[in-house]
């Protein structure tokens, strides 16, 4: 469950939200001589303005291929190469763009809430199986099931909160 809400704050990381961080283009992947490796190990990401991302590789041989990858993301960024760092420049989120970004992480919410469903599914259908193999009683079952949901509770209110959060920072001009 833990793993559910960081892998939803680790998606929410790659979101725009109008203000530069290194973290909108760490995972980035590459075509590194043909293999697919994370921007953050070719390349020093500085932020030196509100609105600037600065990409500055360690083999300047890799500019073309990491301005490509910028291209190709859904990043909806224009780098700006001098053949020695890439500078990415962020524009102003509109506000069409502020509530489609703003949509997209209630949708990443409601993914990460079907996945807690799904664990608490199977967890339930681990308890009843240990009921009827006789492994447990059917207090301890109904224990279980009551831990279960609690943990679950405690989870959904950490992604409302995150979801909460990351929406309002989007939508804060």
């Amino acid at each position: 469950m833990s793993k559910t809400t960081h892998r939803l704050e680790d998606d929410f990381r790659g979101i725009r939200t109008g203000r530069a961080t290194p973290a909108l283009v760490d995972n980035l992947r590459v075509d590194y001589y043909g293999s697919m490796t994370p921007l953050s190990q070719m390349a020093t990401i500085s932020v030196p303005e509100p609105r600037m991302i600065v990409i500055k590789p360690f083999d300047a041989s890799a500019l073309k291929e990491i301005e490509k990858a910028i291209l190709k993301s859904e990043l909806g960024i224009n780098p700006s190469n001098d053949g020695k760092i890439i500078r990415l420049n962020l524009p102003p989120l509109s506000e069409e763009q502020r509530k489609r970004l703003a949509a997209r992480v209630r949708e990443l919410g409601e993914e990460a809430r079907v996945a807690l469903r799904n664990t608490r599914r199977d967890a339930i259908k681990q308890a009843d199986t240990g009921r009827k193999d006789g492994d447990l009683t059917d207090d301890s079952c109904e224990g279980l099931k009551n831990d279960i949901q609690e943990i679950i509770k405690k989870a959904e209110a950490r992604i409302d909160q995150v979801v909460k959060a990351k929406t309002d920072e989007i939508m804060s001009v």
